[in-house]
């Protein structure tokens, strides 16, 4: 498998990258979730960040820890917002990738 650099990532119009901020106080759950999206709205990659900087990650090949992709397409940005406890906003995909590199072994 070819890993894609964050240089070589190029825009893809279908695709949409949104970084949630989780606003709570359970330390066993993530505080940022970041999501690279479909045309559909389907998660393709995603990240969930906890508050000490551990992340899980899953892709359409394997992921870690107990997540998984979401088998229902995401909400707007705009339906995500309208609940107090998140704080999402739109990110580029070159943003995406740096934190996918980040936080993922070379070989997901």
């Amino acid at each position: 498998m070819q890993i894609i650099q964050a240089t070589e990532v190029q825009s893809c119009p279908q695709r949409q990258y949104i970084d949630v901020a989780w606003l709570h106080n359970e330390p066993q759950e993530p505080v940022r979730l970041v999501s690279e999206l479909n045309e559909a709205r389907n998660e393709l990659r995603k990240l969930e960040i906890f508050r000490d900087g551990k992340a899980l990650y899953a892709s359409e090949h394997q992921s870690s820890g107990d997540i998984g992709l979401s088998i229902e397409p995401i909400p707007t940005l705009e339906e995500i917002n309208e609940d107090p406890q998140f704080k999402g906003c739109s990110i580029t995909a070159e943003a995406f990738q740096a934190l996918w590199q980040q936080h993922v072994r070379p070989d997901a």
